[in-house]
């Protein structure tokens, strides 16, 4: 093998170690994602008597059975938060007459699907309002996926999130709810996008909650210790959401 020869087969094994050590780094970072506790598994396994549960190709679907829903609920969860964890505040809302579509996203990610709500509609005729949400991650990429579609959706709600579009000029409902005690928010970007929202947005801060609690998963690394409960968290949730839609 001539000088040139070994020297394109050594760059040639450079670039596969280097892509074996890149895809195992990868590997383990979305393998350690964030396991909903037993409490959010029983809201699967044992819904309210007047929620139905139900896995629908690539989301779970929280259906009030007392009434036929007007509202629907489109959530993309936090990124490395394993669906499951948002079952407490997805069937609360459902308690409250709100369809939940609640969207499993690849490898826990919602970049790798910000289309995900696409086509989710056309499933559910009854309902006539929709509205679009997202925790951190999730709530990034539903907002931009709010701007791309922003006829279809009568309100977009950010959980312990910002918009990374503009969608000031857009008659648009939005709700921003964080936790006064959110050390995994960057407040910088926070305040730096809320340019990107309506001047007639709404903005929700609970007091003693943190960055976690809008799922149920516990302590999220980073963040800030909360003074209230992860049940009290997700109730104040329910009801800035629930006064938001009506």
């Amino acid at each position: 093998m001539n000088r040139m020869n070994k020297k394109k087969a050594y760059t040639l094994i450079l670039i596969v170690i280097v892509l074996i050590i890149s895809i195992g780094r990868f590997y383990n970072f979305v393998s350690n994602y964030y396991e909903p506790t037993d409490n959010a598994w029983s809201y699967i396994n044992s819904p309210a008597d007047d929620v139905k549960v139900e896995y629908v190709d690539n989301t779970i679907v929280f259906t009030p059975t007392d009434v036929i829903a007007e509202n629907g609920l489109i959530f993309y969860p936090g990124g490395l938060v394993q669906t499951e964890a948002y079952a407490p505040l997805m069937e609360k809302l459902a308690e409250n007459n709100i369809q939940c579509i609640l969207i499993q996203m690849p490898l826990y990610l919602a970049m790798f699907d910000a289309n995900g709500a696409r086509g989710i509609q056309a499933k559910y005729p009854n309902i006539k309002n929709w509205y679009l949400a997202g925790h951190s991650l999730g709530g990034a990429m539903a907002s931009l996926y709010a701007q791309r579609h922003i006829n279809e959706y009568n309100g977009l709600i950010l959980l312990a999130a910002y918009s990374i579009t503009d969608l000031s000029d857009f008659d648009l409902k939005i709700l921003s709810v964080r936790g006064s005690n959110d050390e995994i928010l960057n407040m910088d970007n926070y305040n730096k996008y809320l340019s990107n929202l309506p001047d007639d947005y709404t903005e929700i801060i609970i007091e003693g909650g943190c960055h976690g609690y809008f799922g149920d998963y516990g302590m999220q690394a980073g963040d800030g210790i909360p003074t209230i409960s992860v049940e009290e968290q997700t109730d104040e949730t329910v009801e800035s959401i629930v006064d938001f839609i009506k």
